[in-house]
């Protein structure tokens, strides 16, 4: 399988990177809609991957200017080619173009691991949004490696 991935714009790639989002945090996780969606997404950086046979969107994640990571979803049948680590890495692409020293993530709890061996480390208390209990963690964008991610744009 081979893969795309993308910076893309809100306002011309919305309906691709809703298809994403609504499968996994709203069909799967049961986030309500009205909270998936937010005032955030028109002014975020997106990354969009789309399977290269198919054109179907499989994968998403944003950031904001602030640095926050947020709604990084893969579609279920993609998870195993490990998409996700490609997705972050495009968002830290992103935010070395913004000139940001450090990023960071509300993690679900049972993410914390694989966020700690991406280089984030654990910063604040666990916290509740959308009924999942989460954690705060941050990471110096000098911790990543970005020589062997080539971004589409």
């Amino acid at each position: 399988m081979s893969f795309s991935i993308s910076r893309v714009e809100w306002d011309l790639a919305a309906p691709l990177l809703k298809t994403v989002r609504e499968r996994v945090f709203i069909c799967e996780w049961r986030i309500p809609k009205k909270i998936e969606f937010d005032r955030k997404d028109k002014n975020a950086f997106h990354m969009l991957v789309c399977d290269d046979s198919t054109q179907e969107p499989v994968a998403t994640g944003r950031i904001l200017a602030s640095g926050e990571i947020s709604r990084i979803a893969v579609m279920m049948k993609y998870r195993k080619n490990c998409i996700d680590k490609v997705v972050l890495k495009g968002l830290i692409s992103i935010a070395n173009d913004l000139k940001l020293d450090e990023v960071f993530i509300n993690s679900p709890l049972e993410s914390v691991n694989y966020f700690k061996q991406q280089n984030f480390s654990v910063n604040g208390l666990v916290f509740m949004e959308a009924g999942i209990p989460r954690q705060r963690m941050v990471c110096p964008i000098k911790k990543f490696n970005m020589a062997k991610y080539y971004l589409i744009h």
